[in-house]
């Protein structure tokens, strides 16, 4: 771990700061009119999600901390843990399901998922950001709906509901972007 000083802080950052990993949200460098200079830092736990806003001048100095990040093959589930398999070693490693949150039904068998590690513990999964999944139920298209740029209610197979164009049907494979949680395109 390096040490850098509070104005070096960016958004993205990760600093270990008291006792606990921090990912920089947002940074504002403020130079008021009396006093030195700061960072008005809005930090987010990589543990627990709390959030914290703190204030760093140039002199402070803090642990900048620097991620592992594996490709790794998602093999299955088990008791709310994923477990994820290393392409190069073949290691196995447990993850907790938590880590993924409202994307997890997105994340489908054989999937090459990003973990980033601080040291032996996983601290977050990312998925693909485009991925592809079958539709199971979709109203009709109706005379005229395509006129107008409109959507309707569809349920993947997967179990989660988007909103998709009129001209989408049962069976279709549609491209969900999974950062927005929507429909990207027919596949």
């Amino acid at each position: 771990m390096a040490k850098i000083s509070g104005n070096e802080i960016r958004p993205g950052t990760i600093i270990e700061h008291d006792g606990g990993l921090w990912a920089s949200v947002k940074v504002s460098h403020v130079k008021p009119g009396k006093g030195g200079a700061f960072a008005q830092v809005e930090l987010k736990n990589l543990r627990d999600g709390r959030k914290l806003n703190e204030r760093f001048r140039s002199e402070d100095k803090v642990e900048e901390v620097r991620l592992e990040n594996k490709d790794q093959q998602f093999l299955y589930e088990t008791d709310g843990r994923l477990v994820f398999m290393d392409a190069e070693t073949f290691e196995q490693a447990e993850v907790d399901a938590e880590l993924l949150g409202d994307r997890r039904p997105f994340l489908q068998d054989g999937m090459t998922a990003t973990v980033q590690y601080y040291g032996d513990e996983a601290l977050s999964v990312q998925i693909p950001q485009k991925v592809r999944c079958r539709v199971v139920e979709a109203e009709p298209v109706m005379n005229g709906q395509t006129a107008t740029k409109s959507y309707k209610p569809a349920v993947l197979e997967n179990g989660v509901r988007v909103m998709v164009p009129p001209f989408i049907g049962v069976d279709e494979v549609i491209i969900i972007n999974t950062d927005l949680m929507e429909y990207s395109e027919r596949a």
